[in-house]
């Protein structure tokens, strides 16, 4: 037998068990998820660490529990800010792997950790922020820092409805929903812009919001306008535009 200290107060061990073997047979709360007793430990989720002195320099550092052998005078801490600090690094890669994982997250607020956001889909590329600036112009998006992460956020008035945030998202995060002649643009559960649809002239399509329009129209338009306009979704206006064509070739023969 041994008698070793956890958290100041000295428990009774013996040779060749395990510092949570202990702890568990203590009532002392250790988090773990990889461990079964019938089972060789592994260390493999991390989250059970441990400080305890160093052999040689007697340094404070942390260990896994699940792994570590009492020896005689062991002093352990199981709440240490180091212990803190690993845990919350554990818990933060087990959720990277599954941020689906309820019992994580409940283990996580169990010990008051904090686990960080939860993923979101968004690999933070910009690709939205840079084409809404360089190509299409209106500059709808930005970066802001939420919680000392970095989150791609709408400014407000600015979305014209278009979608092509959406369309080069590589990740999909971004979505574009049209129902009940209404556009909605959205990332995680934020919304970028809402948009009522204008329906195309020729075929009565929903196919694009005014804000969109009128955006085309500024952009394209250089000279005195002096043409009537229609509201023709892309398939319509190529429509529209090769009959035209082909009526005023036949007019030159």
């Amino acid at each position: 037998m041994v008698t070793i200290t956890i958290d100041g107060r000295e428990y009774p061990a013996e040779a060749g068990m395990s510092v949570l073997e202990v702890a568990k047979a203590n009532d002392i709360s250790i988090p773990t998820l990889c461990y079964h007793p019938s089972l060789r430990p592994s260390g493999a989720c991390r989250l059970c660490a441990v400080e305890v002195p160093g052999r040689s320099t007697g340094r404070k550092i942390t260990m896994l529990s699940c792994v570590l052998k009492v020896k005689e005078g062991m002093q352990i801490n199981t709440r240490s800010e180091a212990v803190t600090r690993a845990r919350t690094r554990a818990f933060r890669n087990l959720l990277q792997m599954a941020p689906q994982a309820r019992r994580i997250s409940d283990l996580a607020a169990t010990y008051g950790i904090d686990p960080g956001p939860p993923p979101d889909g968004c690999i933070r590329c910009r690709l939205c922020i840079r084409v809404c600036k360089e190509i299409v112009g209106p500059e709808a998006l930005k970066m802001e820092k939420r919680d000392s992460m970095d989150y791609v956020v709408p400014i407000e008035g600015r979305c014209i409805g278009c979608g092509t945030c959406a369309n080069i998202c590589p990740t999909d995060v971004i979505r574009v929903e049209d129902s009940e002649n209404a556009r909605t643009i959205s990332i995680r559960s934020e919304i970028i812009g809402r948009h009522p649809l204008e329906r195309c002239e020729g075929c009565g399509k929903l196919y694009a919001t005014p804000k969109f329009l009128d955006h085309i129209h500024q952009r394209t338009s250089v000279h005195t306008d002096v043409k009537s306009h229609h509201h023709y979704c892309p398939t319509c206006a190529k429509l529209f535009s090769d009959r035209i064509k082909t009526v005023s070739d036949r007019g030159q023969k």
